[in-house]
């Protein structure tokens, strides 16, 4: 990594984005392990859960982002956002994948984020139960642990799988559709409750794509940054529009990219 390339404020922010991560995923991981006396409430949907460890682990993060960096602002999936005075914003969710956390699954982990107002220059996605920190920093690339990621340069649609997410808050018809496409081009889907940690799987080269009609930003703006620093594509996320109203997010390695387009073709997404 040439550090002397990387904008100072996002490199200062580096070390602390992981540090954070770390701490805050023991912290979940504490809560997973004794999650019997867990209460889980449901949001909007009985499939949206929280529990009071996605609640004190957003704390956490919050509290340490605080002292560490006061004119910096946060938004996060648990709490009311804080603004900025830096001009950046970590975007946080706690435990993304929590109805795998509260079934006791191991696909779930912790994402954090920060973004300059246009896009993400730092993040973090903490995998507890496997102890994987994929990282990275805008022009320094992205990682798993220490060793440097690269979307699959080989496989397509066809060869390897691509991951898809889906929520109450979308038309069913919009994945039925993109499901049916996927399997008429002999692709085959893969879905594990954590976008982030799908997105992630794109970065290291164990999907070939990633599709979800809709996301909330702290649910994906982490791993964005990975899939663009080991070589991929990422259609516009929220340009020009509030990070809080969410948009549908497409990523893709170089030989899934134009069936990945065309099979999200009127799904959604915007160039």
């Amino acid at each position: 990594m040439d550090k002397v390339l990387i904008d100072s404020a996002h490199l200062a922010r580096y070390a602390p984005v992981q540090a954070i991560a770390r701490e805050a995923g023991a912290l979940a991981l504490n809560y997973f392990e004794n999650r019997d006396r867990l209460v889980i409430e449901a949001k909007a949907d009985p499939q949206d859960l929280v529990s009071i460890a996605d609640k004190n682990v957003e704390t956490l993060i919050r509290e340490r982002i605080a002292a560490a960096f006061p004119d910096d602002g946060i938004i996060g999936e648990e709490h009311a956002p804080a603004p900025t005075r830096s001009g950046l914003t970590w975007i946080i969710d706690p435990i993304d994948g929590t109805s795998p956390f509260v079934m006791g699954m191991p696909d779930w982990c912790v994402s954090i984020a920060v973004h300059d107002g246009t896009r993400t220059v730092t993040s973090a996605v903490f995998v507890p139960r496997l102890g994987d920190l994929y990282h990275g920093v805008r022009g320094g690339g992205a990682f798993l642990n220490a060793q440097k990621l690269s979307v699959d340069a080989k496989r397509s649609v066809q060869s390897g799988l691509v991951g898809m997410g889906a929520n109450f808050r979308i038309p069913r018809e919009r994945i039925v559709t993109f499901a049916d496409r996927l399997l008429s081009k002999g692709g085959m889907f893969y879905r594990n409750g954590s976008g982030a940690l799908m997105l992630a799987y794109v970065a290291a080269g164990r999907l070939v794509g990633y599709y979800e009609p809709h996301i909330n930003a702290w649910d994906c703006l982490a791993a964005i940054l990975l899939v663009e620093e080991a070589g991929g594509w990422v259609a516009p996320f929220c340009e020009g529009t509030d990070l809080m109203a969410g948009d549908a997010v497409l990523a893709a390695a170089p030989h899934a990219k134009a069936d990945m387009i065309d099979m999200s073709e009127g799904l959604g997404w915007h160039s």
